[in-house]
């Protein structure tokens, strides 16, 4: 005989409508009740029966988490913060992974609209506004997280990377640095436009001109890292740091300076956007540019969590969390 929430309810020493509102993640119910209900789930074996729920409270307990790729360290961060919070209130997650392919991020954002997501964060090309838009017009949440979408009207979450890549380049000019290369994204990514902005401010300030002959912008790939450290190396003007602002070519980069034996910090000083574990642990530890990656979750979660529970409309403001300089051993005095 199939185990029904009565039972689970009998198990826990709690009514039906109580059992029901712990396992579907309700705030009514306290953190003991709820685990108390959870575990008499778990020992049972009950499943609850998604569709049947969803029709009676016109909820999926669903939420679509849509991202470009699984390389870089702060969507690996973002999902263990997306997932965490999203299973402790009751709700499953739908990873999505579109390469930054606009088409298949259109094609993913109408799929998770059909399977009845509730809400859905987007870490996406920032050219998703329509599909984005269709999902806020069935009535259902959508939060643009580290990129933003023109035209979206979804609440977006972005790092402060004006403030972080301009930080990262005045702290090479304060060692003595002038001739400061640069490895980033394209400039039709959020990352891409603010970092070199912020890295191009910090030269105007210390009134340095940008040297166009040692920046290198391109895609979010560790080829591209790879190609581009190679390139500057080989440039006949020498630089003396290099202010590496996209994330996954810095495991094209790192590798590569190895390879071809530069020692840092005492040939390059070097500085990376987005912290990650084994950054620390690099030798000699790498400098880095902190983009809050976990608080950048939890205010989208917060947002989107807003608009499915409180029923608060999304008003299509942007949210900044600001970056901090984190000083290892990657940098030196010239």
């Amino acid at each position: 005989m199939a185990v029904t929430l009565i039972d689970v309810a009998s198990a826990a020493g709690v009514s039906r409508s109580t059992a029901s509102r712990a396992l579907s993640g309700s705030s009514l119910i306290s953190p003991e009740t709820r685990a108390a209900v959870e575990d008499a789930a778990r020992v049972l074996g009950y499943r609850p029966n998604r569709a049947a729920s969803a029709l009676r409270s016109n909820r999926s307990h669903l939420v679509g988490l849509v991202m470009n790729n699984l390389l870089n360290a702060t969507f690996h961060t973002v999902a263990e913060v997306v997932q965490k919070r999203a299973a402790a209130s009751g709700f499953q997650v739908l990873l999505c992974i579109t390469d930054a392919d606009p088409a298949r991020e259109d094609d993913v954002l109408a799929m998770l609209g059909e399977h009845g997501v509730d809400g859905t964060i987007v870490i996406g090309s920032g050219r998703s506004a329509s599909a984005s838009n269709a999902l806020l017009a069935q009535g259902r949440a959508v939060v643009n997280l580290i990129r933003s979408v023109k035209g979206s009207s979804a609440s977006t979450v972005l790092a402060d990377d004006v403030t972080g890549a301009r930080d990262a380049t005045a702290h090479l000019i304060e060692l003595g640095h002038r001739r400061i290369g640069y490895i980033g994204g394209n400039e039709d990514a959020t990352s891409g436009r603010e970092r070199y902005e912020g890295y191009r401010l910090a030269l105007a300030d210390a009134g340095i001109p940008v040297d166009e002959t040692i920046v290198r912008k391109g895609p979010f790939t560790t080829e591209f890292g790879a190609d581009a450290i190679n390139s500057l190396l080989d440039a006949p003007e020498d630089m003396t740091a290099l202010y590496a602002a996209n994330h996954e070519a810095v495991f094209g980069i790192l590798p590569t300076l190895v390879g071809r034996g530069v020692s840092v910090p005492d040939e390059l000083s070097l500085i990376c956007h987005e912290d990650m574990p084994w950054l620390a642990m690099w030798q000699p530890a790498i400098t880095v540019v902190d983009n809050g990656a976990a608080q950048l979750a939890n205010v989208a979660m917060d947002l989107l969590f807003q608009q499915i529970k409180d029923s608060v409309e999304p008003d299509g403001r942007t949210y900044r969390i600001g970056a901090r300089l984190v000083e290892r051993a990657s940098c030196a005095a010239l």
